[in-house]
């Protein structure tokens, strides 16, 4: 039997984990919606400060058999980092140098980055990797990058430091104040610094309430495919993705040089 539909605003519960039909005490909240708020707030703010634990990290991408390479940016520490937005999207010398002398030209590279959620990419972003670097072609999946103290942008400097043709940066999104282990996807075709945001696509709400993990590799699979017909990411590139059951994943590399002009 169909659920109906909500008759009292008390129903919407049952659809949606946002605060709705709360009540009120007088002027303010019930003692009951205003502890669960100050739970979810502090939540939400142990996800921006918490440190990637690096090693678990490694260690779990090594169970799926994938390597990684770890790098920071040029942010120092996480105050500079929540203050300074602008050091967060480049790479510190030292890394990038190290990274240039490891090129992996004409390759997609996946770069996991702690963001403003750490949480969200210790839990999600190994297994969503584990289910779609297998699905591509050896010669097309590039090399996988921790970064830490990073923003998407990072994406860019890495990329174009290792001369790959594409870029995913994985990372943890800013926190809600019911949704603190949120993965974001970021896909770039052609990165290097100076990118516009509208030159990306974006999977957001990665986590078992919101995107699961599963469905986030098929839509991700999905447009790396497009992306290496076109050439192209960003606006031009829409999420057109067709619901067919059975649908192949397995992708091929792109042609040329993957460079556009």
């Amino acid at each position: 039997m169909a659920e109906s539909s909500p008759a009292l605003w008390t129903d919407l519960r049952r659809f949606t984990p946002a605060r709705v039909a709360l009540g009120r005490a007088g002027n303010g909240l019930p003692t009951g919606a205003h502890l669960q708020f100050q739970v979810a707030h502090a939540a939400a703010r142990d996800a921006v400060h918490a440190v990637l634990d690096v090693p678990a990290l490694l260690a779990s991408l090594s169970t799926h058999g994938i390597a990684a390479q770890t790098v920071t940016s040029a942010c120092p520490d996480r105050q500079t980092y929540l203050r300074r937005p602008d050091l967060g999207r480049t790479l510190n010398l030292a890394d990038r140098a190290r990274l240039a002398v490891i090129p992996a030209p004409g390759s997609m590279v996946f770069v996991v980055c702690d963001g403003l959620s750490a949480l969200a990419v210790q839990r999600h972003a190994a297994t969503l990797l584990a289910q779609v670097i297998p699905a591509l072609a050896p010669l097309w999946a590039g090399p996988v990058v921790i970064a830490t103290q990073g923003r998407v942008a990072l994406g860019d400097d890495i990329g174009a430091a290792m001369q790959a043709s594409a870029v995913a940066v994985l990372i943890g999104e800013r926190p809600g104040l019911s949704s603190p282990d949120s993965l974001g996807v970021y896909l770039t075709w052609n990165p290097r610094p100076g990118r516009a945001d509208s030159e990306r696509n974006c999977i957001s709400n990665i986590r078992p309430e919101g995107l699961p993990v599963a469905q986030a590799a098929v839509k991700l699979l999905w447009l790396i495919g497009a992306m290496c017909q076109l050439r192209l990411t960003g606006i031009n590139l829409k999420d057109e993705q067709p619901l067919l059951a059975g649908q192949s994943r397995t992708l091929p590399a792109p042609s040329g040089d993957g460079h556009s002009s």
